[in-house]
């Protein structure tokens, strides 16, 4: 049952990654990134680690992506792009490079976390009891981390904050202040040719 169970989630995690990456819509992306993340909640239940799973629903599907959307929607970047013109000469191969560089270190670490004839297995390590781990997680959060938890949640509403008031754009004020400088520009000019 738990090879089936692997298995589905496996599968939904990879449609969802390849859904992240090859959506042309932003917002698609966002949604594909939550599928992606329900499938991994589900790999740490396979695991026992409910506290994760939780977490894992409740903080990055429930709050980081809708907060990817609001950003997204927000700044009205879900529109299309020509995506032949490159803003930054290079930028394609080197992507390339990067991401096959990226997947050679990942496939290195899968390697020696399974075990190989170079690397001492030691991934599968037990870790002890879920309930003492979720008790220590939540007294060191609360006890001895409690600023860093306060500064992170400071953080994210000053993004927010700062990502609402860069997407404002202002009204009628600097339209009319604009089209006035305009007009004492072109007085001032005015006024300079026919001194000449």
């Amino acid at each position: 049952m738990e090879t089936v169970v692997f298995l589905i989630s496996a599968a939904v995690i990879l449609s969802g990654a390849l859904g992240v990456i090859l959506s042309n819509n932003p917002v698609h992306s966002a949604l594909f990134m939550v599928q992606t993340l329900f499938g991994v909640a589900v790999l740490f239940v396979l695991l026992e680690a409910t506290f994760l799973a939780a977490i894992q629903v409740i903080v990055y599907a429930g709050a980081i992506v809708i907060l990817f959307v609001f950003v997204i929607t927000l700044l009205g970047v879900d529109r299309a792009e020509d995506l032949r013109v490159e803003p930054i000469s290079g930028q394609r191969p080197l992507a390339v490079v990067l991401g096959v560089s990226i997947f050679g270190i990942i496939l290195t670490v899968l390697i020696a976390a399974v075990g190989s004839p170079t690397v001492i297995q030691e991934a599968n390590i037990p870790i002890g009891d879920a309930a003492d781990n979720t008790k220590l997680l939540g007294e060191t959060l609360f006890s001895k981390q409690v600023f860093s938890v306060e500064l992170t949640a400071l953080l994210l509403t000053v993004a927010v904050v700062g990502a609402v008031v860069l997407s404002t754009r202002p009204k009628g004020l600097l339209i009319s202040t604009l089209e006035e400088q305009g007009d004492d520009v072109l007085d001032d000019d005015l006024e300079e040719t026919g001194k000449e």
